[in-house]
């Protein structure tokens, strides 16, 4: 096992624990947007975490405006000529504002029409420069490669601008906030297995539906760039196909479980599948530490506050350093 320097982990640490109150800030500014009149879709730009942060934020913005929210590949602006974005909205989410293709992507979609919301925590960035508004994530420095509280502190700012464009939304915001900041210290009541489990596997499947899925995307992630886990995140109502197979195996299966009255069918389904084929399985919910009445957003963002320290942890006990990976940069120069 690898030597640490006493100080492995340290910064991820203590910016999980700031998370709950980043996301109280970003939920709380206020949003001035430009006319968004005539808006029939709204398009994310995004990758890594940010990608599942906005995974998560399209599916809150749907069910609340009824507008079709999809992602779109920076590539389409970074390699490709772009698409048409007339009546459109593109939120480029980017924890830096800085990485080439999402800059690029910024450019390529206002020059296509598109009214561009910059979702960034670096003030100043090239892509908020370059933007119509900025949203703010406000979560100060992120010193750890792998992005905690940026990550949370997204949501809630998504949340925010979804506060702005459906007002009816906003008392249902600020409620949830209040539940976050009540995550402070807490953790789940499984950790203990939860650690020996992942301890002893090699491969996870992370589960969830709606914006569990994006909370999932997340988790499998982190697991991978802390704990040199391999991780897949699928949703549960996609699982049931051909990865079911792969059970037959050793499987550690973690559930996100935002709570949703209409997504627990599927996630009942899939846990009942998962533990009749032997799989290792475990079902991890906000209330589980008396976290209620969230908007399905915040619930994710909560599941996320409550698993990262799990990554955390599973990755010093494995020898690896959550704040320093051996192979990732905070910016990545992709095009």
């Amino acid at each position: 096992m690898t030597d640490l320097p006493a100080n492995a982990g340290q910064h991820m640490a203590s910016e999980i624990a700031e998370a709950p109150a980043v996301f109280a800030t970003a939920i709380a500014q206020p949003v001035t947007l430009p006319s968004l009149q005539d808006l029939r879709a709204i398009y994310t730009v995004a990758r890594g975490s940010s990608d599942a942060a906005a995974n998560i934020l399209a599916y809150e913005l749907m069910r609340e405006t009824h507008l079709p929210v999809t992602s779109l590949p920076p590539s389409i602006f970074s390699v490709g000529d772009g698409v048409r974005l007339t009546d459109a909205a593109v939120l480029v989410v980017s924890q830096s504002g800085a990485s080439p293709d999402l800059v690029r992507s910024t450019e390529g979609a206002k020059e296509a029409g598109a009214t561009v919301l910059a979702l960034t925590n670096a003030p100043g960035s090239p892509v908020e420069a370059k933007a119509h508004a900025t949203l703010k994530i406000s979560a100060g420095p992120e010193q750890a490669v792998p992005a905690t509280k940026s990550v949370v502190g997204a949501i809630a700012a998504g949340m925010a601008l979804l506060s702005t464009l459906s007002p009816a939304y906003a008392p249902r915001a600020r409620a949830s906030a209040q539940t976050i900041a009540a995550l402070q210290g807490k953790q789940l009541p499984q950790t203990k297995a939860l650690l020996a489990a992942l301890l002893r596997t090699s491969h996870v499947y992370v589960i969830g539906r709606d914006t569990g899925y994006g909370a999932a995307q997340e988790l499998a992630l982190k697991l991978k760039e802390c704990c040199a886990l391999h991780a897949e995140a699928y949703s549960s109502s996609e699982v049931l196909h051909g990865p079911l197979q792969l059970v037959t195996n050793p499987l550690l299966i973690l559930i996100l479980d935002t709570e949703q009255p209409e997504v627990q069918d599927s996630l009942d389904t899939a846990e009942h599948r998962f533990k009749a084929a032997g799989g290792t399985t475990f079902r991890l919910r906000p209330s589980d530490v008396g976290a209620t009445n969230l908007t399905p957003a915040a619930a994710a963002a909560a599941l996320l506050i409550l698993t990262y320290p799990l990554a955390l942890q599973t990755a010093l006990a494995l020898g690896h350093d959550p704040d320093r990976p051996t192979t990732l940069a905070k910016v990545t120069q992709t095009r």
